[in-house]
């Protein structure tokens, strides 16, 4: 049986855009009949994974994730000497390791080098393929199949660990992905709002025409976040290869980064940057289960913090009133009385010898 470690997180947000639809407006869902706002996974992963917090603790451990590694390797055997009609042939059989290349463009002669599928490349891969792009400018013949075995099963990226790899060439070198994450979601109802906004010309004296330069109109809305994610951490020690200490080291960066990181959606317009108030942590062999349906009713209030809080522990333990322990053990940490600590939490789930 696999050991689960379970993260429950309310985050408030104030007046924010963190996360747009194709129009622009913040995300939202229909949860219990009332419209809440919502944060994709995609955005809080991507946010996580890109942040400092992140790359500095994982520093040689993280992967690209890209659909144009072969412009950096044409690029690459250009600047070595190598004539480019037998760069771009090179280029393309590197490329198409990873994915389906791109037809052929007259207006951009350049994008057949791009791969269709973008494609996450570990640390170790990416070190390959630039070896093998010093051996074929120095030996100047074609890479042979051997050469071209560029994808690697086992590697040390630990953001493909948490948030897998599916290439639909080369199915055998997938990822099953070791952290599942929801879509964060408001406890409460909310309404989005138009924010009108000018912009003055600094030369315009006035004299002619005291008007704004520009006219335009942005949406907004704010809320207090419900986010869940599920670790398999059995599963995130034999992606990293069976590394427990890298696996450790992954684990506290992706908690920290989720209790710190806001997606990075119109932060400069609404400095909508916050920590979680309120970090419910769980761990064992148990089935996982979300608690966002302490929030099917949308809280209610003047102090929806503090409300949110009791549900989501009401709700627990409720839960394990009719179906048993669901989780051998948990700690929180709560911003909005002081108790517990972040240090706290990371021992918890990372200390050797428990889940």
């Amino acid at each position: 049986m696999s050991t689960f470690i379970q993260l429950h997180l309310l985050t408030s947000y104030p007046p924010s855009n963190l996360n747009r639809d194709d129009l622009g407006r913040p995300k939202t869902a229909i949860m219990g009949g009332k419209n809440r706002l919502r944060i994709s996974s995609q955005s809080l992963k991507r946010a996580w994974r890109t942040s400092d917090i992140f790359t500095t603790a994982l520093d040689g451990h993280v992967g690209v994730r890209t659909k144009s590694m072969g412009l950096e390797v044409y690029k690459a055997l250009c600047e070595k000497g190598v004539a480019s009609g037998k760069a771009k042939d090179w280029t393309k059989k590197i490329a198409e390791v990873f994915g389906k290349c791109k037809k052929t463009n007259t207006t951009k002669p350049l994008e057949e080098l791009e791969i269709e599928q973008l494609a996450h490349f570990s640390p170790e891969e990416k070190v390959s393929i630039f070896a093998l792009v010093d051996k074929l400018a120095a030996g100047g013949d074609a890479p042979s199949e051997t050469d071209l075995a560029l994808l690697q099963k086992k590697h040390t990226a630990a953001d493909i660990a948490m948030f897998g790899r599916m290439l639909a060439s080369s199915p055998a070198f997938n990822t099953e992905a070791a952290v599942q994450v929801a879509h964060a979601i408001t406890v409460h109802q909310v309404a989005v709002e138009d924010d009108y906004f000018t912009a003055v010309d600094d030369l315009n004296s006035g004299e002619e025409d005291r008007g704004a330069a520009h006219i335009g109109e942005t949406e907004f809305a704010a809320g207090l976040f419900y986010l869940y994610v599920c670790i398999n951490r059995d599963l995130l020690i034999e992606n990293l290869g069976g590394d427990e200490d890298l696996a450790g080291k992954t684990l506290t960066a992706l908690i920290e980064a989720a209790v710190k990181v806001a997606p990075t959606g119109k932060q400069n317009s609404f400095a909508s940057r916050a920590y979680a108030s309120y970090v419910l942590a769980e761990k064992g062999e148990q089935q996982p289960r979300s608690l966002s349906v302490a929030f099917l009713k949308p809280v209610r209030g003047e102090d929806i913090l503090a409300k949110a809080i009791s549900e989501i522990e009401t709700k627990r333990l409720n839960m394990e009133k009719i179906y048993g322990p669901c989780a051998d053990d948990h700690k929180a940490m709560n911003a909005e009385t002081g108790s517990g600590s972040l240090d706290d939490i990371m021992t918890f789930l990372t200390e050797k010898g428990h889940a």
